[in-house]
């Protein structure tokens, strides 16, 4: 089978996800996607007549960011007219799955340069979705957007209702996952007090060329265990909260289909994803092209692998989903060097490692989502940048990418140095 190549990864900063406070929330999404399409095309000399393909993750398809923003984003990046594009929604995984796609069609050998990745402005849907309710607009709601039959069948709750939900399952206190809250921000701050993603991140510039944002927004480095302990709970109001209009509350439809299950308000803020703005591109190139052009490869992608789990508790499914690609792989837990687990919440990264047996300090080296936050459909791609940079940083070999996905899904893939 043919080797797909890690060409360059290249991300922007994230900004704080609301409108009128974070400084890119002004910005039309496809202007993040053409930021690091452009940063790809500059930094590698890219002919992108040879583009073959740009398949970009979004989740959140709906206003600004409606439409196919793989290709509209690749025409404002000036891209040749050739280079194709698509845009895809696997929730929280967009990005790593476009990643993945990409990956197949290079090693299938139907392609030969591909670029993926994602973009998410927080802060517009979140504006956007205000406005519709606002409007009096009817919108189908919830994962099933309205399916009441698939609800009836697996019933799907809120998310972080969810988190709680599977800490009182497995037993993990909220002390633990503040612990672990506290930490991501404090491997957040070493990693950019040393400069740890300066090969990766672009600074996002305005029409004139001024620099709009060229650092992080969201990490908060004077975050103590102290002051998590102070924090509401943070999914407590949605517990007994109507799902749906004379529907089951939040808690009824986990209770459902486990009736055993004391539900505890445990996940705030300081133990949750941030709601940020961003985007993120990698370039993937079939051995024969780099060749032919004379590129360096960064890294080689191993395997790839997708698995589905159960949709009511909805955050289990990366453990099987690492346990699949490393069996494609022919690898086990202690071959991996680098793994990046999106902190969507603390109980998900927290259970991964236990589940597995990690060494903890091989699991987001340089923190996650709750320190520099989740821009949805780009996360997937910022990862494997993530893990690609710490890969060169440290000398390891093997990174192993994965995350929770709505719907109770997880796409995973392993990457090589070279």
């Amino acid at each position: 089978m043919p080797s797909a190549y890690i060409i360059d990864a290249v991300r922007t900063p994230r900004s704080i996800g609301k409108v009128g406070k974070g400084a890119l929330s002004h910005m039309h999404p496809q202007h993040l996607a053409a930021t690091v399409l452009k940063a790809l095309k500059e930094r590698n000399s890219l002919d992108t007549a040879d583009v073959d393909d740009v398949i970009w993750g979004c989740s959140a398809q709906m206003g600004l960011q409606g439409g196919d923003m793989g290709r509209m984003a690749a025409l404002d990046a000036g891209f040749d007219v050739k280079a194709s594009g698509v845009t895809l929604d696997r929730f929280c995984g967009s990005g790593l799955t476009a990643t993945n796609l990409a990956a197949a069609q290079v090693m299938s050998g139907m392609e030969d340069l591909v670029i993926a990745g994602g973009t998410e402005m927080m802060s517009h849907i979140t504006d956007y979705g205000g406005k519709v309710r606002a409007a009096g607009v009817a919108a189908a709601s919830g994962l099933g957007t309205g399916n009441a039959r698939l609800q009836a069948l697996h019933p799907q709750s809120n998310q972080g209702v969810c988190a709680d939900a599977i800490a009182a399952m497995e037993g993990i206190s909220r002390t633990e996952l503040e612990a672990f809250g506290v930490e991501s921000q404090r491997r957040a701050a070493v990693a950019l007090a040393e400069g740890r993603f300066s090969r990766s991140v672009v600074p996002v510039l305005d029409d004139d060329g001024n620099v709009v944002l060229d650092h992080e927004e969201y990490p908060r480095p004077d975050t103590t265990a102290e002051r998590l302990a102070e924090m509401k709970p943070a999914f407590e109001m949605f517990l007994d909260m109507p799902s749906a209009k004379d529907g089951e509350t939040f808690r009824q439809l986990i209770n459902r289909k486990y009736p055993d299950v004391d539900i505890k308000p445990v996940h705030h803020v300081g133990t949750s994803s941030g709601v940020v703005d961003g985007a993120a591109a990698i370039l993937i190139a079939s051995g024969d092209y780099v060749a032919a052009h004379g590129l360096k490869p960064r890294a080689r992608i191993v395997a790839t692998a997708n698995v589905g789990d159960c949709p009511t508790l909805m955050l289990n499914a990366p453990v099987p989903a690492a346990r699949k690609v490393l069996a494609k792989a022919g690898l086990t837990t202690a071959d991996i060097d680098v793994w990046e687990v999106n902190e969507a919440f603390s109980v998900v990264v927290e259970k991964f490692i236990r589940d597995l047996d990690l060494d903890r300090t091989k699991v987001n080296i340089n923190g996650g989502a709750i320190a520099l936050g989740h821009p949805i459909g780009a996360t997937g791609a910022i990862l494997i940048g993530t893990a690609l940079d710490e890969l060169e940083r440290s000398g390891g070999r093997y990174g192993l990418i994965t995350m929770c996905a709505a719907g109770g899904m997880a796409p995973a893939i392993i990457i090589e140095r070279v």
